[in-house]
């Protein structure tokens, strides 16, 4: 179940059917007057692509591995004591999505024995595909892809996200910090896309207090394999409560922490 071949299976699985759900989605964003939005709370939008991309990744999954459990942001959990897991976000960012902004994305993690061994994240608008396995370099389509090693904030701009999962006073103490030390920073929406982009040097780090494991665990496999650093996010329950995300280059990061200021690994 989990040799070197079968994770390969998963992982060319994983990069057809995230270009597949992604060409399904595309054409309805360009068509999103039709849809009807839901609230799942504040700020937290779902519609049916979401649902319906879920659907066609679960049914893909199962038809090639029945074993396999998946955990997904909208279809729920039946992971429990599988050694393989898919954990799906079927659209990243629904809210840019539902709103007509392009970032937006399919996440795909596949995490084996307990180990985040396959990320995928691919945004179709900009034709981008994201991935990695365990062991392997980090790739955005074809092209091999590495962190941007910088000391400072001053070497590039900063990615974050919030959402009211965590309260204001968590989040802001950073910004200023980061604010006050010269940086910039950046927020598109889609947690897995700005991993990535850390993933790919065009960010130098990302913090959100607060994430789903749906919306990172895929791109922080992207960002190990591409040299970077993540904190321990399946610790203490983080695939099912979720956990901070923080990722860097592995000279930022450890002074990401102490801005942080809290037990982030």
């Amino acid at each position: 179940m989990t040799t070197v071949e079968a994770i390969q299976d998963r992982y060319l699985l994983a990069q057809k059917i995230a270009r597949q759900a992604g060409a399904m989605a595309l054409h309805d964003f360009k068509n999103r007057d039709q849809l009807v939005v839901e609230s799942k709370g504040t700020q937290d939008e779902v519609s049916r692509v979401d649902r319906d991309t879920e659907i066609f990744l679960r049914d893909r999954i199962l038809a090639a591995f029945p074993d396999d459990g998946i955990l997904g942001e909208e279809g729920g959990d039946d992971s429990n004591g599988r050694p393989v897991v898919w954990v799906l976000d079927p659209i990243d960012g629904t809210a840019c999505f539902v709103n007509g902004m392009f970032s937006w994305c399919i996440s795909i993690a596949v995490v084996v024995d307990g180990v985040p061994s396959i990320g995928v994240v691919f945004d179709p608008n900009a034709g981008e595909m994201f991935h990695a396995v365990l062991g392997s370099a980090a790739l955005v389509n074809d092209q091999a892809i590495r962190v941007k090693e910088v000391a400072n904030f001053k070497g590039g701009v900063m990615g974050v996200g919030f959402s009211h999962r965590s309260q204001p006073e968590q989040f802001t103490p950073f910004l200023h910090t980061l604010l006050a030390s010269g940086g910039m920073f950046i927020r598109n929406g889609s947690g897995a896309l700005m991993l990535c982009y850390v993933a790919a040097g065009r960010l130098i780090g990302y913090y959100e207090p607060h994430i789903n494991s749906w919306d990172c665990l895929a791109a922080i496999v992207i960002v190990e394999a591409a040299g970077g650093r993540c904190n321990n996010f399946l610790g203490n329950g983080g695939m099912h409560h979720g956990n901070p995300i923080l990722a860097a280059g592995k000279t930022l990061y450890p002074v990401l922490v102490g801005i942080v200021g809290r037990d982030i690994d």
